[in-house]
């Protein structure tokens, strides 16, 4: 079955475009062969389904330069008054993104986001990584407790949706050693900007006997990887969005920025007129500005303790800091990976724990891990929609997912 757009009325002829997930390719029903039946056909509306059997024709005057003479036809479904049309609302189309995923832009950023999938896969499972599941119900927090959904869970009042797998996927490296997962986080972020959604994928890794460079080795290789496959199978996609392929060509071509947090004020300070107290996390106005001044992501090293999570490992050469990246895309997207060395001293977990009004013996099973035979580990994670957004350049995050959940839509 293929689905004809079939718009405009003809004595002569009736025209419309072949579209599926493959493409468009214009359709010619001549009245002459159709007189019988062509009440019918002059009555087909936009998204009507239909099967056809016809001749491909180049005729240079068509769309795509070829298109079809209809020998037959039969009409699937029926398309009565298709309420999507040129110069909509935003909201609306929000209210029916049931339908707007049709659109030719939706559907070309599906199948970027399904080649991203795809990449995330091959490339760790290329570089030895198995594929492990953490669980969404979970009953520890990981990164900070006033983004957390709590669930009813049979009664049990301190049950969340997870924001990470993280803190049970460092207990399975000791048993695999280098695991991978993509999986749905939440945050309850009440938070409106372009970056941010309530659910979204995680792309996340752990891995053992690792050092601070490894991890963000391992992040580098996986965004180069996955520019690379969609450069490869998805430009036609990217150019129909309006989307320059070339703009993304740096990435493959040359090594990523490197900066410590510090270099990154420096930078913001002499560059951009921003002036940030030296302890305060970049926010996304920072992050976006510095971004700017690159072609390619930049790997932004050695944050301020106080601003990172429990589990980050504290900088031998600077205890203030801890060995934690953030890797952010260029031309203003901001951060698409968090990743860090984890602590492996049990005391400055504990003593972070209670910084951060945490109460140690609720960890216990992750407190197990660093008693019994704990050994250098890290990882990072990368939110998928935001890698999304950014090969595809596209303003908001809200369209790098087929149905967006924000603090105000949770519909359709």
């Amino acid at each position: 079955m293929i689905t004809c757009e079939l718009c405009g009325s003809y004595n002569v002829a009736k025209k419309g475009m072949r579209h599926n997930a493959s493409g468009s390719k214009q359709c010619v029903l001549e009245r002459t062969h159709f007189e019988k039946s062509w009440d019918e056909i002059d009555h087909i509306q936009i998204e009507a389904s239909l099967e056809i059997i016809g001749e491909l024709k180049e005729d240079k005057r068509a769309p795509t330069g070829y298109e079809i003479q209809v020998k037959e036809y039969k009409l699937i479904g029926k398309s009565e008054n298709y309420p999507i049309a040129k110069d909509q609302s935003i909201e609306f189309l929000a209210d029916n993104r049931h339908l707007w995923l049709r659109s030719r832009k939706m559907t070309a950023m599906l199948k970027i986001r399904s080649t991203i999938f795809q990449a995330i896969d091959e490339f760790f499972k290329g570089e030895g990584f198995y594929e492990y599941h953490s669980p969404i119900f979970q009953a520890v927090q990981c990164e900070g407790g006033s983004d957390l959904f709590k669930v009813d869970y049979f009664g049990q009042k301190d049950v969340f949706l997870a924001q990470s797998w993280q803190l049970y996927a460092e207990p399975a490296i000791f048993a695999l050693e280098k695991i991978y997962t993509i999986a749905p986080s939440f945050r309850a972020e009440k938070s409106k900007t372009s970056r941010h959604l309530t659910e979204y994928w995680h792309a996340e890794m752990e891995l053992a006997w690792s050092t601070f460079k490894n991890i963000q080795d391992y992040g580098e290789k996986l965004i180069k990887f996955i520019v690379k496959k969609v450069l490869d199978k998805n430009k036609a996609d990217l150019e129909l969005m309006g989307r320059d392929p070339k703009k993304l060509e740096p990435t493959l071509k040359k090594p990523f920025v490197r900066m410590t947090y510090t270099d990154a004020l420096k930078i913001l300070k002499e560059k951009c007129d921003m002036n940030i107290e030296w302890g305060k996390d970049l926010r996304t106005i920072e992050e976006e500005k510095l971004s700017t001044l690159y072609d390619v992501p930049i790997i932004c090293t050695n944050y301020p303790k106080k601003v990172k999570a429990f589990y980050m490992m504290e900088d031998a050469k600077d205890p203030r800091t801890v060995q934690g990246c953030d890797f952010l895309a260029p031309e203003g997207h901001g951060e698409i990976i968090g990743g860090s060395q984890r602590e492996h001293d049990i005391e400055k977990i504990k003593e972070r724990l209670i910084e951060q009004g945490e109460k140690p013996e609720q960890y216990e099973f992750y407190l197990d891990t660093r008693r019994y035979g704990s050994v250098p580990h890290g990882g990072f994670g990368m939110g998928v929609e935001r890698i999304v957004r950014w090969i595809c350049g596209l303003e908001t995050i809200k369209d790098a997912i087929a149905f967006p959940r924000t603090i105000e839509r949770y519909k359709p």
